[in-house]
Formats: structure tokens, C-alpha cells, sequence
């Protein structure tokens, strides 16, 4: 059987990326990569009996760009509440602060009281009836 030529490769090439996408297509590489370690490895391990020893492709394998929404979502919202709880231990704090900095003050003396002239009151009455 011939191996595929030039022309071959690029039909190819183009088919993956039509079904996969340009971003996919990395990760999905990287992941086959691994896989193939890992089978390896397993092989090899196979080989030796079972003999218990490290796999190769444990210690050499690199972690990928896996995204997970939600995890993204609790972390942003597990910083907003820090930052929030933050925020309202210092606002406590400064109430304190502030309670404890108006205890210390000398009491002032009532004021004393006015004799100021009641006001006055018109003794017009009003025709409120139609």
C-alpha cells in the first residue's frame, strides 16, 4: 500500500479542521499525544511483569488547557464574597473606632433652655363647606 502523497495530506488536513475547528484542534493533538504515552508505558509496565515501578508517561506528562466554566464562576464568586466580607469587617472596624472615640469624649453639658416666644397661630377660620 503507498503511503498518502502531498495533495492527499492537505484533503486531509482540510477535512479535519472543517469537522473540528481550528481551536479543537490542538487540544484534541495534545490529548492523543498523551494517550500514546500513557498506552506505552502500560506496554512497557506489561513487559516487565508487573513489575511496580513509575510509568514513564506519569512523570513526563504535561497538563492541557482545559476550561471549566463553572469552576471559573464559583472562583470569581468566592472572591467576590472575600471582597465583600473584607469591605464589611473594615466598616465594622471603623464603626468600633468611631463608637469608641465618642465614649472617650467629655460628656458636654445640656443646653440650657430658651425662653423663645411660641408662635403665633392665626384664629382665622376657614368655610371648608361647599
Amino acid at each position: 500500500m503507498q503511503l498518502p502523497g502531498g495533495p492527499e495530506l492537505i484533503v486531509i488536513a482540510i477535512v479535519l479542521i472543517a469537522l473540528f475547528g481550528w481551536k479543537k484542534l490542538p487540544d484534541m493533538a495534545r490529548s492523543l499525544g498523551r494517550s500514546a504515552r500513557v498506552f506505552k508505558s502500560e506496554v512497557d509496565e506489561l513487559k516487565k511483569d508487573g513489575k511496580p515501578a513509575p510509568s514513564d508517561a506519569a512523570r513526563t506528562t504535561v497538563p492541557g488547557d482545559v476550561v471549566d466554566a463553572e469552576a471559573e464562576r464559583r472562583a470569581a464568586d468566592a472572591a467576590r464574597l472575600a471582597d465583600a466580607e473584607r469591605r464589611a469587617a473594615e466598616a465594622r472596624a471603623e464603626a468600633d473606632r468611631l463608637r469608641a472615640a465618642q465614649a472617650t469624649q467629655a460628656p458636654t453639658a445640656p443646653a440650657a433652655p430658651t425662653t423663645a416666644t411660641p408662635p403665633v397661630v392665626d384664629d382665622v377660620r376657614r368655610d371648608t363647606t361647599l
